[in-house]
């Protein structure tokens, strides 16, 4: 289902004029529905993840995952499972 949405939006934009291809702009993606623009967002988002080699850490944000993970073999009892994380986030509502 990745890049569905998107595909969909290419295909329409095609099919529209064969000749001129338009970009989707933010105008054109606040008047989707909130259905779409959710659709729309995860397919971005996937083809984001599908390109992980692109995004470089920088050296602080490096640091900062050595730190956590050695903080965590030291004491890997001391954070929470995701599952109570979650359960309080959601009754946080």
């Amino acid at each position: 289902m990745a890049n569905k949405f998107i595909s969909e939006l290419s295909m329409n934009q095609e099919n529209q004029s064969r000749d001129s291809k338009r970009n989707l702009t933010v105008a054109d993606a606040l008047a989707l529905s909130i259905p779409e623009r959710i659709q729309l967002v995860e397919d971005i988002w996937d083809s984001i993840a599908a390109e992980t080699d692109a995004v470089e850490l920088t050296d602080e944000e490096k640091k900062i995952i050595d730190e956590r993970l050695k903080a965590f073999h030291k004491n890997p009892d001391l954070g929470s499972p995701w599952e109570d994380v979650y359960k309080r986030i959601a009754s946080a509502k």
